[in-house]
């Protein structure tokens, strides 16, 4: 089994298998699912075929993103451990 504790400062740890990170702490779980509300939210009130929609997605996925990188305790990688 794969521990779920991260170092002092970091929220998330990277996937076992494929390219990334998942979230471990409070805090990365709070992350994550206030992206996922914020585009619930741009949904419901933009819409998907709005003009306005992506010029709002990709800077809340690129600040997603980017604080999961620097957030991950060991980094990115592709991986395939068992």
């Amino acid at each position: 089994m794969t521990e779920d504790r991260v170092r002092d400062g970091y929220w998330f740890k990277p996937k076992a298998f494929g390219y990334g990170a998942t979230p471990v702490t409070w805090q990365g779980w709070a992350l994550t699912i206030g992206y996922v509300l914020a585009v619930v939210v741009l949904v419901n009130q933009v819409g998907r075929t709005h003009p306005l929609y992506l010029w709002i997605l990709a800077p809340l996925t690129l600040g997603l993103l980017w604080v999961s990188w620097i957030k991950t305790d060991g980094g990115w990688g592709w991986r395939w451990r068992r």
